[in-house]
């Protein structure tokens, strides 16, 4: 997609410190990290929201966690908690419209999140 920031990331438009990359994902630190260890991870493929998932990506969704996972063991977060979060459409909280998911750790999460 012509304007999308992430697509951008993904074709090598725009730099960021990519600390994950594969085939069919990335991950890269969070310009306002709201933790200690803030990551994003993105599918390379255009999806806009989850809504516009199809039954073809669920591997896809299933390598993220995997890899959302592993990332958490490397950051050192895991064994203290982490939360995984991944917002859809305006009042859900998504203002990148290409699915991502934030692998969030390093402090107490609240609940309710906000």
């Amino acid at each position: 997609m012509k304007d999308c920031l992430f697509c951008k990331i993904v074709n090598g438009e725009m730099n960021t410190d990519i600390i994950y990359e594969d085939e069919a994902i990335m991950a890269f630190q969070d310009i306002e990290p709201q933790a200690p260890v803030h990551i994003l991870i993105i599918p390379k493929k255009h999806i806009s929201t989850l809504l516009d998932l199809e039954k073809e990506d669920e591997a896809l969704i299933g390598h993220i966690y995997s890899v959302a996972v592993q990332l958490a063991r490397d950051n050192g977060i895991a064994e203290d908690g982490f939360r995984i979060v991944s917002n859809c459409n305006e009042k859900g909280g998504q203002s990148v419209y290409h699915i991502h998911f934030h692998l969030l750790g390093g402090r107490n999460m609240q609940w309710p999140p906000g």
